[in-house]
């Protein structure tokens, strides 16, 4: 139906009076009001009831619009777009007089974390609390979406005193699609899946959601787990509007596994972050007895405190406790279709929106009766900030620009994406044996309102009170991006302007003249492999020199380090100003610096044209996907090569290796699943052949398996171990070995190509439990240092494992190579310090 013929049919469906009493939802619920017949109704717009279609996001925001324009309790703004380009909105729903006076109602909130010292207790009285609603960060976790249709007419079209009062004292912010393109991928699927009968058989088409699924993102990122990285556009548009608006409460609602019932928070106690005041989770209990008296009332059975965590802070329900708020997990057992077969009988997926309607609304009663409770508790949370950086023992952080100025650079922006300020080093200043001048190092005061954050952020935690965590158990962003951080004590650093993030990539330095023969660059793997990339599309050759050396540039003589790249300024097919234009082009859009030579002669070392000079040729890159592969490992992957460096990646399905032309490609990628040994086969004559496998993570454990590589498991008797626990405790004491996301410090041999541009060391993230030893004829780049734990839990057993094993091998195949990273180098896309191996291993591997 077009929006024209709807404009035609929906003024003679909506005539002025009253609609009764029933939600539009095809399951029952009473709420005990009356809806206005002034609001147009979900069907009226989607022409469906709801919980009878999965409904798609365009109709989402169609549905959104026409509400916004019938009422005066509701406006809906955009505040980003996806990857493919698709709104994100958000509904604010309050009474007209609040609407009125919203600047107002703003400013008085911000004060509660800007300037909590100028808030009186009794202006908490008048406030109205900041209520968010987040529906459905995974896309096929559908029923939170339908549940936000209704959640906003509820509010729009429902008369009498309780909708009153909720918006009276409240303000309510619903962002009813926090992923639209995983959504858009999932409901595409169900909605072309289904008859005009539907099934509820499990092997139906409509149930068996194609790889990769609309879990994720366009990139495949989990948006869930972004919250703190903040590398998808999607996260960056919900953080400023997170921060604009600053809510007291925040519900997260999402779906689990269609044999479960209901789950809503506190999850369980021992696994609640240090940094997460006691006051957070009293409230969180006494909001769960709102839930559980709705659920009550419906018949419908559900659970707390077992599972989930409040640990990890990257997540839309945890965010919000660091934050000053109170931030609520919603967990309803999935239909996924319309209606599913589950142990406990039919599931229908207007059961499922019902439910989630139902603890929506509970949030909103309780968010009202504990308004000044919730508002009291962001209050105290950024009063108390002082005190708490002052407990820390840490006065200022000293983030070093130099080595990695970019990646400092990026941490600092991150930083301020989160309301963080950051300040620029006044006058000189000495810590840890390091004197840093003002343009050398950036300052992070301690003691300021988001304290409790960047403790989570910048500091490292090696000792728990559980041994058992939901999600990872460490991000530290100092390792993430392998920059040094300094915390300063007492006095702490000279504190200047506050620093402004740069609008744009800095212009590198390309001021050429005279008559070069070859331009220079020292390689980083990151900013140089995007300018390397560029000169590849532009026909430039391009060389690495794999040995120090010394050379005359401009009016001196300068040393340069293994790792440098050498572009002749003469090539056959190119003249000699054109390369200097593509070279300073690059270069100024990279913002690398470029230095030139007027001579292949050196003053020291090898010359630039000898043996210790390579030719690198331009990637031809596949990348391992389908069913197998990890969606979450591969996206992460994809993105980095492809929006991260501009690179050009083929997605080869693992099911078509057998038939697919694997001569194409000159390096392979598997970032990460679990296939089949013989899946891997086709994969041993191409590597014979010349080709370049890259396996990381869980991968390897398939390349080892498919015999393309030759490691040995550390022995690791769990068994043993375990065998003393009681029956009802194996589980967890099992379940204590398993290394679920830590960082471990790896030495490298900083003479490998892979090593290039990183160093001696490097942070790593693992989040696998096996540690490997080496085929004596392999290459071992990286080893696990003899203490390598730098954060996160390990259990005392595994970290003896780990210790000395190999991290980063390569061996030689035929004419090709293996290159096996043992971690996960590119982990959600910010784990940037250890990206470059990956980087090192496309760009530079015709070097080894």
């Amino acid at each position: 139906m077009t929006r024209t013929l709807l404009a035609l049919i929906v003024p003679l469906t909506l005539a002025p009076g009253l609609h009764g009493q029933q939600v539009p939802l095809d399951a029952h619920i009473d709420v005990g009001i009356t809806y206005s017949g002034l609001v147009p109704r979900p069907e009226d717009i989607l022409g469906y009831l709801v919980g009878t279609r999965h409904t798609e996001p365009n109709r989402v925001v169609e549905y959104f619009g026409a509400v916004a324009e019938s009422s005066d309790r509701v406006t809906v703004a955009e505040h980003g777009r996806t990857h493919e380009g698709r709104p994100l909105i958000h509904a604010v729903v309050t009474s007209p007089a609040n609407h009125a006076r919203l600047p107002k109602i703003l400013e008085a909130n911000r004060r509660l974390s800007d300037a909590p010292e100028r808030v009186e207790a009794d202006e908490l009285d008048d406030m109205p609390a900041i209520v968010l609603l987040g529906y459905s960060v995974h896309g096929n976790e559908a029923s939170g979406t339908e549940a936000s249709l209704l959640t906003l007419y509820h509010l729009a079209a429902g008369t009498g005193p309780e909708v009153e009062s909720f918006l009276d004292d409240l303000v309510v912010l619903i962002d009813p699609m926090l992923n639209p393109d995983g959504r858009d991928r999932f409901v595409d699927w169900v909605n072309r899946n289904r008859g005009a009968v539907h099934t509820t058989d499990s092997q139906d088409r409509e149930h068996r959601e194609p790889w990769p699924g609309g879990r994720t993102n366009h990139y495949w990122f989990d948006l869930n787990r972004d919250w703190l990285p903040a590398r998808q556009p999607e996260t960056q548009a919900r953080l400023r509007l997170y921060h604009e608006w600053r809510p007291q409460l925040v519900a997260d609602f999402h779906e689990m596994g269609g044999d479960a019932t209901y789950f809503f928070q506190p999850g369980i106690p021992s696994r609640t972050h240090p940094n997460t005041p006691a006051r957070n989770q009293e409230l969180t209990g006494e909001i769960a007895g709102y839930h559980a008296r709705a659920l009550d009332r419906l018949g419908q059975l559900y659970f707390t405190r077992e599972v989930f965590d409040d640990f990890y802070y990257g997540k839309g329900s945890t965010y919000p406790d660091v934050n000053g708020a109170v931030g609520i997990l919603f967990e309803q057992a999935s239909s996924r279709g319309l209606e599913s077969e589950t142990v406990n009988g039919p599931l229908r997926y207007a059961v499922t929106v019902r439910n989630q309607f139902a603890t929506s609304l509970s949030t909103l009663t309780a968010a009202r009766d504990l308004r000044r409770d919730l508002l009291a508790l962001q209050w105290e949370f950024y009063s108390e900030a002082p005190r708490f950086a002052e407990e820390r023992g840490v006065s200022t952080y000293v983030l070093a620009l130099e080595p990695g100025r970019a990646r400092a650079l990026q941490l600092a922006s991150l930083l301020k994406k989160h309301r963080i300020r950051v300040h620029e080093l006044e006058e000189e200043f000495t810590v840890s044996g390091r004197r840093f001048e003002p343009g050398k190092a950036l300052v992070i005061p301690a003691a300021q309102p988001q304290a409790r954050l960047i403790d989570a952020m910048l500091g490292s935690q090696t000792t728990f009170s559980d041994s058992l965590f939901y999600d990872v158990s460490a991000w530290t962003l100092p390792y993430a991006f392998d920059v040094d951080v300094h915390p300063v004590s007492r006095s702490g650093a000279p504190v200047g302007r506050e620093w402004s993030s740069p609008g744009q990539i800095p212009q590198g330095d390309e001021t050429i003249y005279g008559e070069p023969v070859a331009f220079l660059v020292r390689w980083d793997g990151l900013a140089s492999a995007r300018f390397l990339n560029l000169l590849h599309a532009a026909g430039v050759r391009v060389r690495l020199m794999t040995r120090s050396f010394s050379a005359s540039t401009a009016d001196t003589v300068e040393e340069y380090p293994a790792g440098v790249l050498v572009i002749p300024a003469r090539q056959n097919g190119l003249s000699a100003d054109s390369t200097t234009r593509v070279v300073s082009e690059s270069a100024r859009s990279t913002g690398i610096e470029v230095r030139f030579t007027t001579s292949a002669l050196t003053a020291d070392g090898p010359d630039l044209g000898g043996s210790s000079s390579d030719v690198l040729s331009p990637p031809a890159v596949a990348l391992l996907t389908g069913q197998g592969a990890s969606s979450n490992r591969t996206g992460e992957t994809w993105e980095f090569l492809s929006a991260g460096l501009g690179l050009r990646v083929s997605l080869l399905d693992i099911d078509r290796m057998s038939r697919a032309d694997l001569g194409r490609y000159g390096i392979i990628l598997f970032a990460g699943g679990s296939v089949p040994d013989s899946t891997l086969a086709p994969l041993d004559q191409w590597i014979h052949e010349g080709g370049r496998l890259i396996a990381m993570g869980s991968a390897v454990d398939d390349v080892v398996a498919a015999e393309l590589i030759e490691l040995t498991e550390r022995p690791f008797d769990l068994d043993s171990l375990t065998a003393g626990a009681a029956w009802g405790d194996r589980q967890a004491a099992r379940g204590a070995h398993i290394v679920g996301g830590t960082i471990l410090l790896t030495d490298l041999d900083p003479s490998h190509p892979l090593s290039f541009g990183i160093g001696a060391s490097v942070p790593t993230f693992r989040t696998s439990s096996t540690f490997f030893e080496a085929d004596p004829s392999a290459v071992v780049v990286g080893r696990y240092g003899s203490e390598p734990l730098l954060g996160g839990y390990i259990s005392d057993a595994r970290l003896e494992s780990a210790a000395g094993s190999a991290a980063v091998v390569v061996t030689r195949r035929g004419a090709g190579r293996v290159i096996a990273f043992l971690d996960e180098p590119v982990f959600r896309g910010f784990w940037i310090g250890s990206a470059r191996l990956l980087s090192n291993a496309v760009f530079l591997g015709d070097s080894f």
